[in-house]
């Protein structure tokens, strides 16, 4: 069906008893803004040529800093800090600046002026001086602050199963006169790069608490060492679960805590076992053996090497296929380079049982396999075999792990313990958010302990911001706004089958359109805070764009007003 319609400039008059309408024309022919013109002037309204009132003298990104800033007032984050103040406004700003554009601090400072946040907060022409005084005024204030977090998170009030998760990993350094700056093992994979590395505690969601940063080539252990005594003596809390996986609490960390336990304090732990621990359990006459998966993927046992403790044990198939997998892949990988070797030494252009042995130590030492193959070298001959007694040792194993704890089964059944150990996940999202994702952390440019430290805290903080900017905006985003609760802990987690449309389709299920955490924060960034004069005056009026759909459904999300200034 056709649809016509006609625009028509019609008046209306008395003729006796009767009212009459005259066509005087018919504009349908002009463009919809000349129409436009003819209908505010019929209506008695006066125009102007464009630009002849007023000028937009300057315009600012906006929306993204009103967002954030509105986020961390919602949290209460400026109270936290301090004292108002400007080392207070200078912290605040570049905690919100590494949400917002995570870049290097002198970078930073030049992006200010660029934008309504150092206008508002008055920090757009802060000094190189005053940045690093404001940090050195924040690591100051490190202590007060996780302290405050702590009480929010890790209270029994609000958090009744007392975990608290702990983890470390690292981050490289440039330059070489960082004070904190060693090598060691680099989670980043950058062999050969001085680095630092720093500890997250979080609660049980994975909301960072508090952050500890330690020379590069400190042990995992030796981290869980030093976060004790401050969960203690600083936090003032001395009834708490610690989660950390089987390389941050061992053997020695567990009797430490037994130690500090039988001084006053109740500190459990939920851990794993190391793999020869494991294999010792698995022994002949050992109380881990496979029957106890025939029903069930997850079994409780007991071990007189493990007094006073709970073991779980647990199975997952997925796991187990994933590391057969994983290791048929680097034993052929290994079997197809000492091929080649072998075939050096029959050529004879590779002697000496030194050199030889040399070439086989980087082979074994790039795949790990060194274990599973049985090598004979002299000086002109070099063979190798597997050793397939303890390759299906250890395949026997695939997808076994077993926890240990000190928390009574009152307080928490195998299924509890398992997820409490799994939501080490949640720390790692942290550091992927705050190392890659979202805050870019890495590399470390700051030479002195206090920078570095301060520089680490403020991205702590940054990405307690975006856990709970994250969380809010799930729906406008490819978050999983609901994961399903797993019926068995062992199993894999799963994304919620709204996840999944969300990802396929890159719509909300009510139609909307998805961004990414970052592509929202950009689409926010376009509603910007226009400076209007008006001619023949001297006067200017800040006026907001008017904002899209999205952008005021980011503002409801985390329940604020589109603010015109941040402050």
């Amino acid at each position: 069906m056709h649809r016509y319609e006609s625009v028509l400039v019609r008046r209306s008059y008395r003729d006796g008893k009767k009212v009459r309408h005259e066509t005087l024309a018919n504009l349908s022919k002009l463009p919809a803004d000349a129409i436009a013109a003819i209908e505010a002037t019929l209506k008695g309204q006066r125009l102007a040529p464009v630009g002849q009132d007023f000028t937009i003298t300057r315009s600012l990104p906006h929306g993204d800093v009103a967002a954030v800033t509105a986020m961390a007032h919602r949290l209460g984050l400026p109270a936290l800090l301090g004292p108002a103040g400007r080392s207070r406004d200078l912290a605040l700003a570049l905690i919100v600046s590494r949400v917002i554009r995570p870049k290097p601090k002198l970078s930073t400072l030049s992006w200010w002026p660029d934008t309504t946040l150092g206008v508002d907060l008055d920090v757009a022409g802060a000094s190189t001086d005053e940045i690093y005084a404001a940090m050195d005024w924040l690591t100051g204030r490190q202590d007060s602050i996780e302290k405050e977090l702590a009480a929010r998170h890790l209270d029994v009030s609000v958090n009744p199963t007392r975990m608290a998760l702990f983890d470390l990993t690292s981050a490289w350094v440039t330059g070489r006169h960082c004070e904190l700056a060693a090598r060691g093992y680099s989670r980043d994979g950058k062999k050969g790069r001085e680095q630092i590395e720093y500890g997250i505690l979080t609660d049980p969601d994975g909301r960072p608490v508090a952050v500890r940063v330690v020379p590069g080539n400190t042990a995992d252990p030796t981290a869980f060492t030093q976060i004790v005594p401050v969960i203690r003596d600083k936090f003032g809390l001395d009834t708490l679960v610690l989660v950390g996986d089987r390389g941050m609490i061992t053997a020695a960390r567990i009797a430490a805590l037994r130690e500090l336990n039988e001084a006053g304090t109740d500190f459990g732990w939920i851990t794993a076992l190391r793999a020869p621990q494991i294999a010792a359990l698995a022994a002949d006459d050992g109380p881990l053996q496979m029957s106890l998966f025939d029903q069930q993927d997850l079994a409780e046992i007991t071990h007189p090497d493990y007094p006073d403790e709970r073991l779980i044990a647990c199975r997952n198939p997925a796991l187990a296929r994933e590391r057969a997998r994983k290791r048929a892949d680097l034993l052929t990988a290994t079997e197809t380079d000492l091929a080649h070797l072998a075939d050096r030494v029959h050529r004879g252009t590779l002697a000496g049982a030194g050199t030889i042995g040399e070439a086989v130590g980087k082979v074994i030492g790039k795949y790990k396999m060194g274990k599973h193959f049985h090598r004979q070298i002299t000086d002109t001959t070099f063979t190798y075999q597997r050793d397939h007694a303890g390759i299906d040792a250890e395949a026997r194993l695939d997808g076994i792990y077993v926890l240990r704890t000190s928390v009574p089964a009152t307080d928490l059944d195998p299924a509890a313990v398992v997820a409490g150990y799994k939501n080490l996940a949640n720390v790692e999202r942290d550091f992927r958010i705050i190392k890659a994702d979202d805050l870019d952390l890495r590399p470390i440019h700051h030479r002195l302990t206090d920078r570095v430290k301060a520089h680490v805290l403020i991205c702590m903080l940054a990405c307690y911001l975006v856990w709970h900017l994250r969380k809010a905006w799930a729906p406008m985003t490819f978050t999983d706004e609901h994961p399903p609760q797993r019926d068995n802990p062992v199993a894999p987690a799963q994304r919620s089958p709204d996840a999944e449309a969300k990802a396929s389709t890159q719509h909300h299920a009510t139609g909307a359109p998805l961004r990414s955490f970052r592509g929202l924060l950009d689409h926010l960034a376009t509603l910007t805070r226009n400076q209007i004069r008006y001619h023949h005056t001297h006067t200017d009026i800040a006026m907001l764009a008017e904002p899209t759909p999205d952008q005021r459904r980011a503002f409801d999300l985390i329940g604020a007003p589109i603010p015109l200034t941040t402050t």
